[in-house]
């Protein structure tokens, strides 16, 4: 019969994360009590804001993966020898994820106000910026293993790739929103995540996290050159771009495969049928997850 063993340092790499894990997420909500203008507990509890329940359980995720995966990376006894390394190294994956977010909320959806959505209870709004925000976890942690930054080059890497990828980000949203009103009468998504249809914002949220696992994967096959950033940027550009590819071309033939027989835009778009959207939601991720193990072989 084998027997679990653990030794000492495992269960100091536990109590570290956890307590790590702890003051960030104290953090969290504190600022999030500062943006509703309301106690959290009064928020969830009592006005029973779902929207927002799904955001801060979407950061206290965000926040408990990049510190588990960094600790995993880095290993405690590099912890402990340099714990201000480690506390860097948190504070920039934490801020490019929000940064991210930003730039969704600002830039790639500048038509559609999340924030005060989610205080309004719209579940699709949260869906969307949920997705958004798990989604950049991905990809600033795929960035971080592709170059394993120890300098200031390698940073200035990682930033520019970083803005790269938010422009896939962006001309994915677009080509999106194009389709979306090319089948429904010009209508704009943007302003449709207003009318609260669950459905659209889950179908989001999966595409944006199979599209972030789909780059983690281009990331992952993807040579890194050192400090010369064009030869990096070209390889990011080319590897994620083919993985998009892959990642759309396999999610179409799974959906017409599992429902051969079912307008899935029309369920999703019109009838708001949650059902089909979160299986839309299964097939991108699951493409996402196939492509990360297929080029990792």
């Amino acid at each position: 019969m084998s027997y679990l063993s653990l030794n000492n340092i495992n269960f100091l790499a536990i109590l570290i994360c956890f307590v790590i894990v702890c003051g960030l997420t104290i953090l969290l909500r504190l600022m999030i009590q500062r943006s509703a203008n309301n106690l959290l507990d009064d928020e969830l509890a009592q006005r029973d804001n779902f929207a927002l329940g799904i955001s801060y359980a979407s950061q206290v995720t965000m926040l408990c993966v990049c510190v588990a995966y960094l600790f995993n990376d880095l290993g405690v006894v590099r912890a402990q020898a340099h714990p201000l390394q480690v506390a860097l190294h948190i504070g920039l994956i934490i801020a490019f994820v929000y940064f991210g977010q930003w730039i969704h909320r600002k830039w790639i959806l500048y038509q559609f106000d999340e924030e005060e959505a989610i205080l309004k209870q719209n579940i699709c709004a949260a869906m969307v910026d949920s997705g958004m925000l798990l989604g950049n976890t991905i990809l600033v942690l795929g960035l971080y293993h592709w170059v394993h930054p120890k300098g200031w080059s390698d940073l200035l890497v990682v930033a520019l790739g970083f803005m790269l990828l938010q422009l896939l980000y962006t001309l994915d949203s677009k080509i999106r929103e194009s389709r979306f009103a090319r089948f429904n009468q010009g209508a704009s998504l943007q302003q449709n995540f207003n009318l609260r249809n669950t459905s659209i914002g889950i179908r989001y949220a999966g595409k944006s996290i199979g599209l972030s696992l789909a780059m983690y994967a281009g990331l992952h096959s993807a040579p890194y050159h050192g400090a010369k950033v064009v030869e990096n940027l070209f390889s990011v550009v080319m590897h994620c771009g083919v993985m998009w590819l892959f990642l759309y071309i396999g999610s179409y033939v799974l959906l017409h495969l599992s429902l051969p027989k079912v307008n899935i835009g029309l369920e999703v778009d019109h009838q708001d049928n949650v059902g089909i959207a979160c299986l839309e939601f299964a097939v991108f991720c699951s493409i996402g997850y196939l492509l990360i193990n297929l080029f990792s072989v």
